[in-house]
């Protein structure tokens, strides 16, 4: 009992790192995936942990082979967030793997590939659809809005279609 209590104690002080993608097509508009372990408002962008020993950028192009099937040769990074953003787990989403939180290094990419290219894993997520920065927001959980919000507005001058 006292080891789970200790472990409790541990988590609640552990901010996982992680990256994530705001990941764009031609038209502006930005990829979000339906997660399969929330009903409803389970939408979010592609994002995952940093591995020991792995830096940023490569955890990137796992997260978005993971999460999307995507390879690096079919995004282009445009720009990276200037800071590292952090959010707190509401209590009951907080486990062992990602603690208290995360700790977010963000990447705007563009997709390179056709859309056909992209194949949600079917374990964590199970439908994608692109959408536009209002609805960006709708859909987003409440913990995640401040970051969501933050990265539309440092992302903006990025945001238009492609030429």
């Amino acid at each position: 009992m006292k080891d789970k209590r200790k472990a409790e104690e541990d988590r609640a002080d552990y901010f996982r790192a992680s990256v994530g993608a705001m990941l764009i097509d031609n038209l502006g508009r930005i990829l979000v995936l339906k997660r399969t372990d929330t009903a409803g408002r389970g939408w979010q962008m592609p994002q995952g942990g940093i591995r020991p020993g792995e830096n940023p950028e490569a955890a990137l192009a796992r997260e978005l082979r993971e999460e999307t099937g995507l390879a690096p040769g079919d995004v282009t990074v445009l720009a990276v967030c200037r800071e590292w953003l952090v959010y707190e787990l509401p209590e009951p989403y907080r486990n062992e793997k990602v603690g208290r939180g995360q700790a977010q290094r963000w990447f705007l990419c563009r997709l390179r590939a056709g859309p056909e290219r992209i194949a949600p894993d079917g374990i964590e997520f199970s439908a994608h659809e692109w959408i536009d920065a209002g609805e960006l927001l709708r859909r987003a959980v409440p913990f995640r809005k401040p970051i969501y919000s933050r990265l539309l507005n440092e992302f903006s001058p990025h945001l238009g279609t492609a030429d």
